[in-house]
């Protein structure tokens, strides 16, 4: 599992940088574009770019490869995740804020 998800010594590395930074951006980023009412799209491109940045940071603390395809399409796998997540609980809350008269029975 070590070689297919992160190449670090420890599974703890991998954790904090990509799921906790990584992810944490990527939810920030998918509620910034929710709440401007931005299209889902916009979500790849700034996770898209979280990726690359995660992927700096295992490189420059830790010692990983910066050019490694398959590892920064797991960087930015997680990232998306986390993004479409934050973006459609914050879209979510906003229809039901914006339109709740539209949930309710006639």
């Amino acid at each position: 599992m070590r070689n297919f998800l992160y190449e670090e010594q420890t599974i703890w590395v991998f954790l904090l940088v990509t799921v906790v930074l990584g992810g944490g951006a990527a939810w920030m980023a998918g509620r910034g574009v929710a709440t401007v009412w931005g299209r889902w799209w916009m979500v790849v491109i700034y996770c898209l770019l979280i990726g690359a940045g995660v992927r700096f940071i295992h490189f420059s603390l830790f010692g990983a490869s910066l050019i490694s395809p398959h590892y920064y399409a797991i960087d930015t796998a997680v990232a998306l995740i986390f993004g479409f997540a934050g973006f459609r609980v914050t879209r979510t809350r906003q229809m039901a804020r914006q339109y709740g008269f539209a949930r309710d029975g006639a």
